[in-house]
């Protein structure tokens, strides 16, 4: 049973995942939020492969990720919903707002620490973004990341279906709010109070670094305005506003031999919470 249903959530989240990435590319062809200036064949080339690359290296260092985890927790009575005995009715919604929390207090964490600051800046260093930025993150990040969920996810006792629809929801999200698109700005206000949306997350994606610290949310967009971390808009405006990381922008940068190299290359120590912009 357990096989089965390991087997069903691969199938699940690649299905997903690659409906979501090829939805929001056409809708970027269709309706752009802003013009690019370089080339997708610039750049989705490393983009893609580095969600290649990540994908092979978590089916082979946590081939059981964290629907395995929950599974494994749940047969062992472990965990706090576990312990608790609490209704699947009130573990999976109150598990996957816990787990986004979480992801929330880690991307925090990856700009405040200079360490972590350096393998999260390659995700920053795209000059443009869209739905590829969406799964342009570093190697070493994404298996830190998955050590975390899975304390998280052991600690909770999350039950295993609330890991798979956490899992998907974190994979469309993301590729969402990365996206290159427009909305209306009357619709994007309502849509930001339940879910982040891409004019929400660009902000973030700023080259200015007050605008950089804010918009942390990937999925639910509460957590930004409990802690005080929400901006609504850029400075220069959506159109206007410049995006990426100063030391990164040159055309070569966008190889994914150079993005790989990234955190082990010499910089000025500087990180998003610990840099201050001249007034």
């Amino acid at each position: 049973m357990h096989g089965v249903l390991l087997g069903t959530e691969r199938a699940v989240r690649l299905l997903a995942f690659a409906g979501i990435l090829a939805s929001m590319m056409l809708w970027e062809l269709a309706a752009p939020r802003r013009r690019q200036t370089t080339a997708r064949l610039r750049r989705w080339p490393g983009n893609l492969g580095m969600v290649v690359l990540d994908t092979l290296l978590l089916r082979l260092l946590f081939p059981l990720a964290g629907v395995g985890v929950a599974l494994a927790i749940e047969a062992r009575g472990w965990g706090l919903f576990n312990v608790l005995g609490a209704s699947t009715w009130l573990a999976v919604p109150a598990s996957i707002v816990a787990l986004d929390l979480a992801i929330y207090l880690q991307h925090v964490l990856f700009h405040a620490v200079p360490a972590l600051w350096r393998l999260h800046r390659m995700h920053h260093s795209d000059i443009e973004v869209d739905a590829t930025t969406g799964v342009r993150f570093h190697p070493i990040e994404i298996l830190l990341s998955m050590l975390i969920k899975l304390g998280v996810v052991a600690s909770i006792g999350a039950p295993a279906v609330a890991v798979l629809l956490f899992e998907i929801l974190l994979n469309a999200t993301s590729v969402f709010n990365h996206g290159n698109v427009r909305c209306p700005p009357a619709i994007d206000r309502i849509v930001r109070w339940f879910v982040v949306t891409p004019d929400m997350h660009r902000v973030h994606h700023s080259i200015v670094a007050r605008e950089t610290n804010s918009n942390f949310g990937f999925n639910l967009p509460w957590w930004d305005r409990l802690f005080g971390t929400y901006r609504a808009q850029p400075a220069a405006g959506h159109l206007g506003m410049m995006l990426g990381i100063e030391q990164f922008r040159a055309p070569r940068e966008l190889r994914l031999d150079r993005m790989l190299l990234q955190p082990f290359r010499d910089d000025d120590r500087t990180y998003p919470l610990g840099r201050r912009e001249p007034r």
